[in-house]
């Protein structure tokens, strides 16, 4: 299938390993894809969702919030202990982001996709197929995990504000039609 990615496309899967490992997860998920989508700003999936006032900084703010990360920070802070604090006082000493890496990924090539994340590329795949495209795009990313309800993907949509696919879609089309994919 990859062979249908365009070049942004397979940057950006590449680039959703490495926004897995900066938020310390040992699998890629949707949300992942999301962020390694938008991680190229003249992507068509950044440009779509700029123009809807959402950019890579802020949606991955937001993929940090979901609640697999609060849920933890909740727990230490009813032991008395502050993530946030914690964390500043690390990287510190440590350097940005030494407690967003897991022991177990450092040095390992590749991370596994989550089943969502596999579901979320086959959809892209049928978004290509459904708008009679020969090459899948950012674009088609976006859309394929803006149709897997419940997953995180499409919860850090919703929760920015932008879960509704038919507001994406238009902003997709635009994006292509500004500059079509090669």
């Amino acid at each position: 299938m990859f062979e249908r990615f365009t070049k942004d496309a397979r940057g950006s899967v590449v680039q959703a390993q490495d926004e897995a490992r900066r938020l310390g997860a040992d699998r890629i998920d949707s949300a992942h894809l999301l962020l390694g989508a938008v991680s190229d700003p003249a992507s068509v999936a950044a440009r779509a969702l700029a123009s809807l006032g959402l950019d890579h900084d802020t949606l991955a703010g937001t993929v940090r919030a979901l609640p697999h990360g609060a849920i933890d920070a909740d727990a230490l802070a009813g032991v008395g202990i502050d993530l946030e604090s914690v964390r500043t006082q690390v990287e510190a000493t440590f350097g940005p982001g030494a407690l967003d890496e897991p022991l177990e990924t450092r040095g390992r090539k590749h991370l596994p996709f989550e089943k969502d994340a596999k579901k979320a590329l086959q959809v892209a795949l049928r978004e290509a197929i459904r708008f009679s495209m020969n090459r899948i795009d950012t674009g088609h990313l976006l859309l394929g995990i803006a149709r897997l309800d419940g997953t995180p993907g499409q919860q850090a949509l919703a929760t920015a504000g932008h879960g509704v696919r038919d507001e994406l879609e238009r902003a997709v089309m635009a994006a292509w039609a500004d500059a079509p994919v090669a």
